[in-house]
């Protein structure tokens, strides 16, 4: 069989992970995600797809976030007609976060054209929420270690891949070889996930290297959490937590409840503005088997913070003022609630923002990371006096040390690893340390290559 694996995102970017693979009577796209950050990256979500939509055969998901699943609607509304297979977890975590990326798409528009603030006379979404729940009928769950038959000669099966609910690595096998694609790679001492499942033996492993040129801190996140809290507490400030609505949300909620329950957490109100994370709190509670969290434990997370669910009680947050801690999407700062709150308390000396998570290149948490004095919201130049806190401890990627840890551990090496969903150095130093430290062939793909399976020589790419 003449199979052909073509890397559509995630080549040179930590986001717009679809991996094309074609026998040349059927063809899969691993994962279907929106490109994010930098504009040049955020215009390939608006090119036609590289192929068209129609001549797909199945969409099989690593997981529920936007850079893995959010261009989904878009793949269905312009001719995807074939099944979109994920994990149960994944299925229902979908069912709430694409029609609430529509919305945000929607919402966006109607700002830019409100505020006369977009370059285009009559701004559009990407897709709007209908868009995204009509999608929502092509989802097929498929549990865990089943093996599931697409066309003549391809198979797959997903194993747990940590991370966030639902996550899993999935393995496809086409002519007898077995390519293995990571998803989004937990961490094994993750406070609310479990470890992701060791690799097993593949032909081909595709990699993601988002924290491949760097180590986690090993400060302990709670004490972090709790001495920025406290400081800010004291000046009757706001601490700002942008979070991801799924998987991030949550944690930082288990932390905020454990302090809580030691006594070491000031008693100021905590909201959680966020509707879409409210909404996944009883999908935790649906599989037991995926996390570390016990219900009681459940309970006592969403039961700390006071849930925002209209516009008009997110309003009243920006007038209300500290000290109170508000949790509030995006996790990068691309849009959603937490903008609002930024407009609000970012000018403020005496508020802190809290980020939690990997912030792509072009948002405007890498901005802040950055040192940014001021950030673009609304057509506006806003200026940020408030503290910012990075807290990369607690990351749900696995770093560089564990990526390889957790590759070390195969019995027989695969014959090529592709090195992918990264930063270009991040990307390219995971890839150095794969060849020095485990000494396998390993290489960082371009945008639109296409390899042969399961050997790694390169193809034209017809125009």
């Amino acid at each position: 069989m003449d199979a052909s694996l073509q890397f559509l995102g995630a080549a040179d970017s930590v986001t717009g992970s679809r991996y094309l693979i074609d026998t040349g009577s059927t063809r899969v796209l691993v994962d279907c995600g929106l490109f994010q950050g930098y504009k040049m990256l955020r215009e390939r979500n608006r090119a036609p797809f590289p192929v068209h939509p129609d001549s797909i055969d199945a969409v099989v998901l690593s997981h529920a976030h936007l850079d893995h699943s959010g261009y989904v609607p878009a793949l269905v509304r312009d001719g995807f007609r074939g099944p979109a297979y994920s994990t149960p977890g994944t299925a229902e975590l979908c069912g709430v976060v694409l029609p609430d990326s529509g919305y945000l798409l929607e919402e966006e528009a109607r700002h830019a054209a409100s505020g006369h603030w977009s370059k285009h006379r009559d701004p559009r979404p990407l897709y709007t929420a209908a868009d995204a729940t009509r999608s929502l009928d092509r989802f097929q769950p498929i549990d865990f270690d089943t093996t599931h038959h697409i066309g003549q000669g391809v198979e797959f099966t997903f194993v747990p891949a940590g991370h966030i609910l639902g996550a899993a690595g999935v393995r496809v096998t086409v002519g007898g070889h077995v390519v293995h694609f990571t998803g989004d790679l937990g961490r094994g001492a993750d406070p609310l996930m479990r470890a992701p499942r060791p690799f097993e033996p593949a032909s081909v492993l595709v990699t993601e290297s988002t924290y491949g040129d760097r180590l986690h801190s090993r400060v302990d996140p709670e004490g972090v959490l709790a001495d920025v809290v406290r400081r800010v507490a004291k000046q009757n400030g706001v601490v700002l937590i942008p979070a991801f609505a799924v998987g991030r949300t949550e944690t930082i909620l288990l932390h905020l409840s454990r302090l809580r329950d030691r006594g070491e957490l000031p008693d100021i109100p905590v909201y959680l503005n966020s509707p879409m994370a409210v909404d996944v709190a009883g999908i935790y509670e649906r599989h037991p088997d995926e996390h570390r969290l016990d219900p009681d434990e459940i309970e006592r997370m969403y039961d700390l913070a006071t849930s925002v669910h209209t516009v008009d009680e997110s309003k009243l947050l920006n007038l209300r003022g500290g000290p109170m801690i508000v949790i509030s999407a995006s996790g990068m700062l691309t849009g959603g609630r937490i903008l609002h709150h930024l407009v609000a308390y970012g000018p403020d000396r005496r508020n802190a923002i809290v980020l939690t998570g990997y912030q792509a290149g072009g948002t405007r948490g890498s901005a802040l990371l950055g040192g940014a004095a001021s950030l673009r919201i609304f057509g506006e130049d806003v200026p940020i006096r408030a503290e910012v806190v990075s807290m990369d401890s607690m990351s749900a990627h696995a770093d560089s040390d564990e990526l390889l840890a957790w590759m070390r551990d195969v019995d027989t090496q695969p014959e090529v690893v592709f090195v992918t969903h990264g930063e270009p150095a991040a990307s390219d130093a995971l890839r150095a340390r794969i060849q020095r430290e485990l000494h396998w062939n390993a290489r960082v793909p371009e945008h639109l290559e296409r390899v042969r399976l399961p050997a790694h020589d390169r193809q034209e790419v017809p125009s």
